[in-house]
């Protein structure tokens, strides 16, 4: 009989684990709902205007896995100074982050106003789709055009949200997204649709709908935050000056900047793969945003609890509790696993459903529909695997998270997709189903390296 004492923690644990993922959760599945409004009003604009919209959240996934990467990279000492009581070290990693989202910032604007077209055109194969490819390009444009000024607010919104959740105050980020969310949803309305006397904009206005929603998510962190600064006490001074130590700009390079690669390696690894499954035309394009609509609402609930690793593990390392960190990972791991059998059960319940929300071909509603049964069978596998990194992360080992996370996309799950997808004649149904077994295997190598390194070491 498998004896799973030691994976179960009692109520005081579940309680103390729940009062950090909760307020993530929350936050994030705001933020995913938000995405989610998006995604089915303009899925009822049609297939063309819902396929250019899709591929440009290609590359805005890939600057907001920079931007989370660049908050990972300081956050690690983020979440240590603070369970060591160093104000000074939180507020000086809340400058580093500032700094280098800027500057992600202004290269990705620079990027895709100079290629944005080319990228764009990489995922447009018409294959057997009734869709016009034209349409998806100039839609795609339109929608870019708007979409690169909402990227500073977001990058400085994040900035702001990763320092709170690293020092113990996850409950203003989720108000901050609340605000986002209702911004943006009443904004949807009226200028997609031209409700309240204007103009129906469409694709446009979800654009515009989205930044503006950005803009009044940052104004609301920085009201709030500046104007409690005895509360959060990293904030005073913070950015009256942005010098940072020599040391620790040399750890966060050391430490950090890996995982900050990492992101952006990864989220390259992702977009090519998913470029891989567009050579199946637009059917299959339009098809995978259905399902990655889905699937990031659900995954939400596992990836907080990943994400809740770093900071309850983090601030037991940086207090040098090591056993205690080691027996709180053990039960975090088992309770990622099983969060991640309920959003399993729970996609493969709304698979037939989800997808009757979007005004698009019924061709395109039955290969959806297989694709977020399939990704749900992947979920309890993922949420192990994402806990597994998140493990690795919190005791700084940046170069093993590299090679357990992006040099696995880039040796194991892009190869699988390039050959099936360019030098075999397997149709999408096979293709999407490789893809998303090679993805899932990473949770062996996850269990092997956390049981197998010392990872749990004290940073500060």
């Amino acid at each position: 009989m498998l004896k799973l004492n030691g994976y179960i923690g009692d109520k005081h644990f579940y309680k103390k684990v729940l009062l950090v993922a909760v307020p993530i959760m929350l936050q994030s599945g705001i933020t995913s709902l938000v995405n989610l409004l998006d995604n089915v009003m303009i899925g009822r604009l049609g297939t063309e205007a819902m396929s250019g919209v899709s591929i440009v959240n290609e590359f805005i996934f890939i600057f907001n896995m920079f931007i989370f990467g660049a908050g990972a990279a300081a956050g690690i000492f983020t979440s240590q100074y603070h369970g060591a009581g160093d104000v000074r070290g939180v507020r000086e990693t809340f400058r580093i982050k500032i700094i280098i989202n800027l500057s992600l910032c202004a290269l990705t604007v620079l990027v895709l106003s100079l290629f944005g077209e080319e990228v764009i055109s990489l995922f447009i194969h018409s294959g057997s789709s009734d869709a016009d490819p034209a349409a998806v390009l100039s839609y795609g444009m339109e929608y870019l055009s708007i979409m690169t000024l909402g990227l500073i607010p977001y990058a400085l919104s994040q900035a702001y949200s990763s320092t709170l959740r690293e020092t113990d105050e996850a409950v203003l980020p989720t108000y901050s997204g609340v605000v986002a969310m209702c911004s943006n949803f009443v904004l949807n309305l009226v200028l997609i649709y031209g409700l309240l006397g204007f103009p129906a904009l469409g694709v446009k206005g979800a654009a515009i709908a989205t930044v503006i929603s950005r803009f009044a998510e940052l104004g609301f962190l920085v009201i709030k935050v500046h104007g409690s600064a005895d509360r959060y006490p990293f904030i005073k001074g913070a950015l009256t000056s942005f010098a940072v130590s020599g040391k620790l700009i040399r750890s966060v390079a050391v430490r950090g900047m890996p995982l900050m690669m990492n992101e952006l390696l990864w989220s390259f690894a992702m977009t090519f793969k998913n470029q891989c499954i567009s050579t199946a035309g637009l059917d299959a394009v339009a098809a995978m945003n259905i399902q990655n609509t889905m699937f990031n609402v659900l995954n939400i609930t596992y990836a907080a609890l990943a994400n809740s690793i770093a900071i309850i593990v983090g601030n037991l390392l940086g207090a040098g509790m090591m056993d205690e960190a080691k027996e709180t990972d053990k039960k975090l791991l088992f309770f990622s696993f099983l969060c991640g059998v309920v959003m399993c059960a729970l996609q493969i319940g709304f698979s037939p459903v989800f997808p009757l929300f979007y005004n698009t071909s019924e061709a395109v509603r039955t290969l959806s529909t297989y694709m977020l049964m399939i990704s749900a069978l992947s979920m309890p596998l993922n949420s192990l695997a994402m806990a597994c990194y998140y493990t690795l992360r919190s005791g700084g080992l940046a170069m093993l998270t590299m090679l357990f996370d992006c040099v696995y996309a880039w040796v194991i799950t892009v190869p699988v997709a390039f050959v099936l997808a360019y030098f075999t004649d397997v149709g999408i149904h096979l293709l999407f189903a490789a893809v998303i077994l090679a993805e899932s295997l990473k949770c062996i190598l996850g269990l092997i390296l956390v049981k197998r390194v010392r990872w749990a070491r004290k940073l500060t």
